[in-house]
């Protein structure tokens, strides 16, 4: 077994390199009033020892982690790994550490999570892509630390967030459809009772369908949980069932992947018999054959600019708007007939 060595401490390293202990905290807080030999030595020691400052002991002294909260409904999803790519940059570039928690898109953990990183003492909470209840607006209200949500939203807002509009991104993709002149065209989405992406997803497809010449049609639509399998099951089963469908709007892409092999293995060609246009523009969607068209959301961009905007609920800065819509962008590639779109947003 293997002898736990013992801690080193501030004390060890002053003794060590003959300073006072004041010294070497200045020495390790970066503080210029400090002679450089007496730096030199003192870095020497530390290195030496292999001493690590302590964080909590820190942070009790001047009421701060520098940690920051982060809760993701499904870290296995690429869209939320590309979001917390982008908080984690920002955040390293203010010298935070983030803690990350997964929460399994499940409501019970949102909260206990929520609970257990605000008794860690973090500075702030960023909250991923789940409905804010009133469970969560509870919890959240007594929190004596900013908290901003990121790839969702609040209804009320009452909360600042970071977010896309779901509901008019959905609606172009599927005006895409409208324009390449199907009449038949479905849609596969997440569950309706998802607020946050399934419902608006399925609002804009419908607003669109019902905007155009074509009639709205219950039977078209077909729900997943936006993984690939779903997506696939779905599409085969639209495409025996509704044999006149030409077009289908995926609200995810790992779905609309899917729906590309269901159409290709039941001998269809994509998209000269079915144009498949999906959501979120993750690196599946580029890998896929033919490449998938689909509504390119700036993942990263949400997470870096929701942590940019809790440093500044953190540090007091000014804050023009706490509720910030980015833009998202169609890239269409060999999955549409459409090459080219005009914005007419």
């Amino acid at each position: 077994m293997v002898k736990k060595k013992e801690t080193i401490t501030i004390y060890d390293v002053a003794r060590e390199a003959g300073v006072s202990m004041a010294t070497v905290s200045r020495v390790v807080n970066g503080n210029p009033n400090v002679k450089p030999v007496t730096r030199k030595k003192v870095l020497d020691v530390i290195r030496q020892l292999g001493y690590r400052p302590n964080a909590v002991a820190r942070g009790l002294a001047s009421k701060k982690t520098t940690t920051v909260g982060v809760v993701i409904p499904d870290i296995s999803n690429t869209f939320y790994a590309e979001l917390t790519r982008g908080i984690e940059d920002i955040a390293t570039m203010y010298h935070y550490n983030i803690i990350l928690s997964n929460s399994d898109m499940k409501k019970e953990k949102e909260i206990q999570l929520v609970e257990a990183l605000l008794e860690k003492q973090v500075d702030g909470l960023l909250f991923l892509g789940g409905e804010i209840t009133d469970s969560h607006r509870e919890i959240f209200a007594a929190s004596t630390v900013p908290v901003v949500l990121a790839a969702t939203r609040d209804e009320r807002r009452e909360l600042p967030y970071v977010t896309i509009d779901q509901i008019q991104a959905a609606k172009e993709a599927t005006t895409i459809l409208v324009h390449e002149g199907h009449e038949q065209i479905a849609f596969i989405g997440g569950p309706l009772t998802d607020s946050v992406n399934g419902y608006p997803r399925y609002v804009g497809y419908k607003e669109a369908i019902e905007e155009s010449e074509t009639s709205f049609d219950e039977a078209l639509v077909r729900l997943g949980d936006y993984r690939y399998r779903s997506g696939y099951e779905e599409m085969k089963s639209l495409l025996e069932s509704q044999p006149g469908v030409s077009a289908v709007f995926a609200a995810s892409d790992e779905m609309a992947v899917g729906a590309i092999h269901a159409v290709q293995d039941l001998g269809k060609r994509v998209p000269e018999d079915v144009s498949v246009i999906g959501f979120e523009n993750i690196p599946l969607s580029s890998q896929v054959r033919p490449l998938l068209s689909t509504v390119s959301v700036p993942m990263y961009d949400i997470g870096a600019v929701a942590m940019r905007l809790l440093t500044k609920y953190m540090n007091d800065e000014q804050v023009e708007s706490g509720q910030v819509y980015l833009q998202y962008s169609m890239e269409l590639r060999n999955s549409t007939k459409l090459k080219e779109w005009e914005d007419e947003r």
